[in-house]
């Protein structure tokens, strides 16, 4: 499909959306000059020493700057082996881009679900990520095969500088992690800084992880009745952790795995699942916290109007504007493949969704969604024409309605 026949589609989707002239968007770091855009390509694969980009995050600087997250695959696209976290940086709202910057190397081992976060207070970009020593996969993780020092585990690191350097990973596994805990996720995608109630400034990381199955059963590590997420969460800008509400259910219905959150205009917190092998039907699970992420409301449920995605990582993201704004919802829409990425739109604080725009209909996988501004949203997210990894783009969107 052509970059003019996906705007014409593009510019089709009634509701939330409406396009944009289809200007293109260049790699360099150059200004814009008052031009606008509407898309542009800050990973290709195969470019800058990496085979494959994944796993995109991304987040608005305090100074208007716009980081790009994801991991750099060195090898392939698979998710183990030598995987660094790169990043680049936009200072134009995603139309340019500066060079490619190394946040952590792998240096053999993988790095990678990064979980940006602007602090509030500081205006510091806190990251947090996850590690595994490269020689082990992710089935031996789950059957317990690899040592302490081997598994997955959690790392915080910041920048002072609007993303240009960032401090080197610190170890915070022993605050994030229960012991029985095996597979352990960041995100991906962005984290969040509270804006309202008794826990306003707080950072809310989503995450997930995988438990060890009960004494006396079977221990094949690939039941999937053990997937959870939980939440992590920082009071003083990311300088110590602690774990928020977990979901232990492991009953095998409801199997919460890669978790997003968005907060929304009452208070709570809005948390977004994908369903890992569940046996409910639907793919895609929800729940809110009325207390900063500290306990759940309810426990994961199946949220039927988004019964359209796949088994696929999904971003929200509530838009600011006061008690009517909505909450936005991204990803693919085809139920049995990663194609055709969306968005949706919830105006009941996420009791339900509707489709309000088709991007394109090339395959597709993560995404991560961003506010640019009153009128304007971003959606960082993995597409090509071949296969969903052969690029992370990033498309500008105008918004309808009251983003404030």
């Amino acid at each position: 499909m052509t970059v003019t026949t996906r705007m014409a589609a593009f510019a089709s989707a009634a509701g939330l959306l409406t396009a944009l002239a289809a200007t293109g968007g260049t790699a360099s770091a150059a200004p814009l000059h008052g031009r606008q855009c509407a898309s542009s390509v800050p990973y290709t694969a195969g470019r800058d020493g990496y085979d494959t980009y994944r796993i995109p995050a991304t987040v608005t600087t305090r100074a208007g700057t716009l980081l790009a997250f994801a991991e750099g695959r060195h090898s392939g696209a698979g998710d183990t082996g030598d995987i660094d976290v790169v990043l680049r940086r936009s200072p134009d709202g995603g139309c340019t881009w500066g060079p490619l910057q190394v946040v952590t190397s792998g240096d053999g081992d993988t790095r990678g679900n990064p979980a940006p976060v602007v602090d509030p207070r500081s205006g510091r970009v806190v990251l947090l990520t996850s590690y595994n020593s490269g020689a082990v996969s992710e089935a031996q993780i789950m059957r317990g095969e690899v040592t302490a020092e081997q598994s997955r585990r959690v790392f915080v690191q910041s920048s002072r500088d609007d993303g240009r350097h960032f401090t080197a990973p610190r170890d915070v596994t022993a605050a994030t992690k229960l012991p029985d805990w095996r597979w352990y996720a960041t995100g991906p995608g962005h984290a969040i800084a509270l804006r309202h109630g008794p826990h306003a400034g707080r950072l809310v990381v989503p995450a997930n992880h995988s438990a060890a199955p009960p004494a006396g059963s079977a221990d094949t590590g690939q039941e999937a009745r053990y997937y959870g997420a939980h939440a992590l969460y920082s009071d003083d800008g990311g300088l110590t952790w602690h774990l928020g509400f977990v979901d232990d259910t492991y009953d095998g219905k409801d199997n919460a795995n890669e978790n997003a959150v968005a907060e929304l205009p009452d208070g709570r917190l809005y948390f977004s699942a994908r369903d890992q092998n569940g046996t409910s039907p639907g793919n895609r699970l929800d729940t809110y916290s009325g207390d900063g992420g500290e306990t759940l409301d309810r426990p994961y449920a199946v949220q039927p109007t988004l019964n359209d995605v796949p088994v696929v990582q999904g971003s929200v993201l509530q838009l600011t504007g006061g008690p009517a704004a909505p909450l936005l919802f991204a990803g693919p829409s085809v139920p049995t493949a990663r194609r055709s990425m969306a968005l949706w739109r919830s105006t009941t604080a996420g009791a339900g969704f509707t489709r309000t725009a088709t991007l394109s209909a090339d395959p597709a996988a993560y995404s991560d969604l961003v506010q640019l501004g009153p009128s304007r949203v971003g959606i960082l997210y993995e597409t090509g024409v071949s296969g969903p990894y052969e690029t992370i783009t990033f498309r500008r969107l105008p918004v309808n309605g009251p983003t404030g």
